[in-house]
C-alpha cells in the first residue's frame, strides 16, 4: 500500500468528505443554537501549609521530601473537599433554598411542583435535621429515598453537582480553588460560599477533636509515667534507708581508698621491720658471747622502765592504727617516742661497759633499733586486723551495689520514658495552638456570562465528523486487498502484464461495439486494445495461435476476443476467432457461425470440406464436453496446423480456469496464453493453485489483462 493510493482514495470520495462535515455542522448549529449561557463562581481557601510562620515548630525537611509532604497535604485536603458528606451539606441547602424562597436557583421539577404545603413541610424538616447532623439520605427508607428523587429531579444530588465542580490547587501557591459552573450565577455562586464553608468547619472541627484526643491521651500517659517513676524512686530510697545505704560509690571508693592506704602502710611496716632485724643482727656480729652477757647482765635493771614506755607506745601505735592515722594522735605518739628514746640513752649512760672494749653506742643503737622493730611489727598487726576489717565492709557492700544498681536501672527507664512522654505532650500541646487554620479569603460572587462556545462546538463536529470519515476510509483503504492497479495485480501474482482495459459503460453489445456511433465512446478502449495487440505480437514473435483464459466466469474475456480480433482486422490480418467455451458460448451465441468446434475437430472425412478461407469465427454447441472428447490430441493438433496454414492470427476463448481441465486442454495447443483478470476484486485462496498452474507455463504465459479499470486513471 502506497500513501499516493489513499490520497487517491480521498480524493474519490471528496463530495463524501465535503457533504458529511457540511451536514454535522448544520445539524451541530440546531442542537447548539439553543444552549443556555454558563456561569462559573470561583472561591480560593488560604491553607497556610507553605506559610513558613506556621511551620517554626516543625522539622525542617528539605528538597524533594518537603515538597512531596505539601503536596500529600494539598491531596488530602482535596480529597476532603470531594467527600460526599461535604457534597450532600450543599445538595441540602440548595433544595432548602428552592422550598423557601420565592426565587428559586432553578425552574421546578415535575416532582417539585406536584409536592402539596404538607410535604414541603415534612421535607423541610428532613432536610434541615440532615444539614444539621451531617447524615445522608437513606436508599433503604421509603420517604428519604422520595427525598432523593427531588434532589435527582432538580439536578441538587450529589452526582450532578461534581460534573461541574472544579477543586485544585493553584500552581505551588497556598491557595485552593473552587468553581462551580451552571446555567445561574446566583446558584454558582452559592454553591461555592456553601461548600467552602462548610469544608472550612469539618476540618476545623476534625483537626481540632484529633488534637483535643491527643492531648488527653498524652497528658493521662504521662500521668501514668510520673506515677511510676515516683513508686521506683521510693522503693530506692526505702532500701536505702532501710540497709543504711547512703551513697554506694562513695562509700566503697572510701573504704578502697583506706584499703589502699594501709596497704601502703603494711608494706613500710615490713620493710621496717626487715630492716631493723637486719641492723640488730650486724650488730650482734659485734660482740662475742662474753660481751653479750655481760651487756646483758649490766642493763637488766634498766629495761623495766624501757619495756614500760614500748607498752605505752604499742596500744598509743595500735589507737592511732585503728583511728585511720589521724592527725591529732601523732603528736602523743612522738612525744612517747622521745621518752623512750631518753630512756635508752639513760641506760646507755648508766651502762658500765667493759673496760677492754669501746661500743658503747652499738649497745645503744641496738636498744633503739629493737624498739623500733617491735613498734613496727606491733604496727603490722594492727594494720592487717584494721585491712581485713575493712574487707569485711567492703563485701558487704557487693549485694547492696547489686540491688541499687537495679533500681537505678528501672529508674532510668522509666525517667526516659516519662521525658519522652513529655516531650510530645509538649510538642503536641504546642503544635496544636499552632495548627493549620484554613480560611476563606476569596468568596464567590455571581459573575457574567462565559464566552459561548456554541462556534467551537460546531466547528468541532464538523471537525470530527470530517475526521471520522478519514479514518473510516483509512480503515477500508487499510484492509481493502482488491487489485485495482496493473501494478497491484503485478505484485501480488508475480506475473508479467500485457496491458488493461479501461470499463465501459452502459449496455455492451459485441455486434455494435466498434461502429461508428460509438467511436467517442470507446476512443480510449480502442487505444488499450491496439496497445495490446502490439504487446501479444512482440510476445508471439511469428507463432499464430493465442490463448485467452481467466481465473472465473464473466470477467471479460469475451470482449477481449472479439476487440482483438476485430483489431487485427483492422491491420489486414486473416483471423480465426474460436470459442472455446463449452460453459458459456457467449461468441457462438451472438455471432451465429456456419461451422462448429465439436464438427471441425472430430475426426470425420466428412467435415474435411465444410471450412472456407471466409469463415472467420468457429463457435460450439454448448454443453458438458472438453476438447479431447471431441477427438484426440494428434487430430486436433493437426486440425492447428492446416487452420495456421490460412489464418495469420487465431484467437481461442477458453473455459476459466476454475473449470479446470477444460480450459487446460485448449492451452495445450496455444503458442502463448493470455489471462484476464477483472479489477476490484481480490485474489481467492482457492485462485492461487490456478496462478500457481499460469506460472508453471512460463514462456508460454505473455502476461494479464487487468480489466474494467478506472478511465479517469488513464492520460493520453
Amino acid at each position: 500500500m502506497e500513501l499516493g493510493n489513499f490520497f487517491k482514495l480521498l480524493w474519490k470520495h471528496k463530495n463524501l468528505l465535503i457533504i458529511i462535515p457540511l451536514v454535522t455542522i448544520i445539524v451541530s448549529y440546531f442542537l447548539v443554537k439553543n444552549l443556555a449561557d454558563k456561569y462559573i463562581s470561583s472561591a480560593q481557601i488560604a491553607t497556610g501549609i507553605v506559610d513558613e510562620s506556621r511551620h517554626l515548630l516543625d522539622a525542617d525537611p528539605t528538597g524533594a521530601a518537603k515538597e512531596q509532604s505539601i503536596n500529600h497535604e494539598f491531596s488530602n485536603l482535596i480529597e476532603i473537599m470531594k467527600l460526599k458528606t461535604l457534597v450532600n451539606q450543599v445538595s441540602y441547602q440548595l433544595i432548602l433554598h428552592d422550598l423557601t424562597d420565592s426565587v428559586p436557583f432553578k425552574p421546578q421539577s415535575k416532582l417539585f411542583a406536584s409536592m402539596n404545603p404538607a410535604a414541603r413541610k415534612h421535607a423541610i424538616e428532613v432536610f434541615t435535621n440532615k444539614f444539621k447532623t451531617m447524615q445522608p439520605l437513606s436508599y433503604y427508607n421509603k420517604d428519604e429515598n422520595g427525598l432523593n428523587e427531588l434532589l435527582r429531579s432538580m439536578k441538587y444530588d450529589e452526582r450532578s453537582l461534581r460534573k461541574d465542580l472544579y477543586i485544585n490547587r493553584d500552581e505551588d501557591s497556598d491557595f485552593i480553588s473552587v468553581s462551580y459552573e451552571s446555567g445561574n450565577p446566583q446558584l454558582s455562586a452559592f454553591v461555592v460560599n456553601v461548600l467552602c464553608k462548610q469544608f472550612i468547619d469539618y476540618y476545623t472541627h476534625t483537626v481540632r477533636q484529633n488534637e483535643t484526643d491527643a492531648v488527653n491521651y498524652l497528658a493521662t500517659l504521662l500521668e501514668e509515667k510520673r506515677n511510676a517513676l515516683n513508686a521506683k524512686t521510693n522503693k530506692l530510697q526505702q532500701y536505702k534507708i532501710k540497709n543504711g545505704v547512703i551513697n554506694l560509690d562513695e562509700q566503697s571508693k572510701a573504704i578502697f581508698d583506706q584499703i589502699m592506704i594501709y596497704n601502703d602502710r603494711k608494706q613500710q611496716a615490713e620493710k621496717d621491720v626487715a630492716s631493723y632485724n637486719g641492723a640488730i643482727k650486724k650488730i650482734d656480729d659485734k660482740f662475742d658471747p662474753s660481751e653479750r652477757k655481760y651487756i646483758e647482765a649490766s642493763i637488766s635493771k634498766y629495761n623495766q622502765a624501757v619495756i614500760n614506755s614500748q607498752d605505752q607506745l604499742h596500744i598509743l601505735t595500735d589507737k592511732y592504727v585503728r583511728s585511720g592515722f589521724n592527725p591529732r594522735l601523732k603528736p602523743s605518739i612522738d612525744s612517747l617516742s622521745n621518752k623512750l628514746a631518753a630512756q635508752i640513752n639513760q641506760t646507755s649512760d648508766k651502762y658500765i661497759t667493759n673496760p677492754l672494749t669501746g661500743k658503747d653506742d652499738l649497745v645503744k643503737q641496738k636498744l633503739t633499733l629493737e624498739v623500733s622493730r617491735d613498734l613496727a611489727k606491733y604496727s603490722l598487726q594492727s594494720i592487717n586486723n584494721a585491712v581485713n576489717t575493712l574487707n569485711d565492709k567492703f563485701n558487704r557492700l557487693v549485694p547492696f551495689d547489686a540491688t541499687v544498681k537495679t533500681y537505678n536501672f528501672d529508674i532510668d527507664i522509666a525517667s526516659k520514658e516519662y521525658l519522652d512522654v513529655l516531650n510530645k505532650y509538649n510538642q503536641t500541646n504546642l503544635q496544636s495552638t499552632f495548627s493549620i487554620k484554613l480560611r476563606q479569603v476569596e468568596l464567590a460572587t455571581p459573575d457574567a456570562a462565559e464566552p459561548s462556545k456554541k462556534m467551537l462546538l460546531i466547528i468541532l463536529g464538523g471537525i470530527v465528523s470530517f475526521a471520522f470519515c478519514v479514518i473510516v476510509l483509512f480503515g477500508i483503504f487499510f484492509f481493502d486487498d482488491t487489485i485495482k492497479e496493473p501494478a497491484d495485480l503485478v505484485n501480488r501474482t508475480h506475473l508479467p502484464l500485457v496491458g488493461h482495459l479501461n470499463t465501459v459503460t452502459g449496455s455492451l453489445d459485441l455486434k455494435k461495439l466498434w461502429d461508428v456511433e460509438h467511436r467517442d465512446k470507446m476512443k480510449l478502449f480502442k487505444e488499450l486494445i491496439r496497445s495490446i495487440r502490439f504487446e501479444i505480437d512482440q510476445e508471439l514473435r511469428g507463432e499464430k495461435v493465442l490463448g485467452i483464459t481467466s481465473l472465473a466466469n464473466h470477467e471479460g474475456k469475451t470482449v477481449l476476443a472479439i476487440s482483438l480480433a476485430y483489431s487485427y482486422s483492422m491491420i489486414n490480418k486473416k483471423v480465426l476467432l474460436i470459442d472455446g467455451n463449452f460453459i458459456n458460448p457467449t461468441i457462438s451465441n451472438t455471432v451465429q457461425p456456419k461451422v462448429y468446434v465439436e464438427d471441425y475437430f472430430k475426426n470425420n472425412p466428412d467435415n474435411y470440406e465444410t471450412f472456407s478461407n471466409t469463415t472467420n469465427v468457429m463457435g460450439n454447441h454448448g454443453g458438458d464436453v472438453t476438447l479431447l472428447e471431441v477427438s484426440d490430441e494428434n487430430f486436433i493438433r493437426s486440425r492447428f496446423n492446416e487452420l495456421k496454414t490460412k489464418y495469420d492470427i487465431i484467437i481461442i476463448e477458453t473455459p476459466p480456469l476454475s473449470s479446470l481441465n477444460k480450459s487446460k486442454e485448449w492451452l495445450l495447443f496455444a503458442n502463448k496464453t493470455i489471462a484476464v483478470y477483472e479489477a476490484n476484486k481480490g485474489i481467492s485462496k482457492w485462485q492461487k493453485d490456478d496462478i500457481n498452474y499460469l506460472r508453471s507455463l512460463d514462456s508460454k504465459f505473455a502476461g494479464w489483462i487487468l480489466n474494467k479499470t478506472d478511465p479517469k486513471k488513464e492520460r493520453f
